[in-house]
């Protein structure tokens, strides 16, 4: 039985477990914060920093940005490390994330853990 489950937003197919974790961290990470109605701290500072020159701070500031945000909104994850895999001129921004996985966290129950990696893609 699945530990979690919810929708995919692409295709409204069942998603649950990992693959429903990801698409709830890219949603978090790509959604600029006070942008959501009646959810106006929802949200992540990543889409604020795509434009910024990628200096080695700008770059601990998007992790930062990343880390905070899955913290407060997704309680199934906990970043560990990320990587900015590629950054362009057109605006897009790829992560990569390696944290623990908690199946049940949602459920405030954090005994059962796996590594995880994901990639983000937020284009702007």
């Amino acid at each position: 039985m699945a530990d979690s489950t919810g929708l995919n937003a692409a295709t409204g197919a069942p998603l649950s477990d990992w693959p429903n974790v990801q698409q709830a961290i890219t949603k978090i990470l790509t959604t600029r914060i006070g942008t959501r109605v009646m959810r106006r701290t929802f949200g992540s500072d990543l889409p604020n920093m795509v434009d910024r020159k990628m200096t080695p701070r700008n770059v601990l500031l998007v992790y930062s940005a990343a880390a905070a945000a899955i913290e407060k909104w997704e309680p199934r994850f906990r970043m560990l490390l990320g990587s900015v895999e590629e950054l362009n001129a057109a605006g897009q921004v790829v992560l990569t994330l390696h944290g623990l996985y908690y199946p049940l966290g949602h459920l405030g129950d954090y005994s059962v853990v796996e590594t995880q990696n994901l990639r983000v893609i937020y284009s702007r």
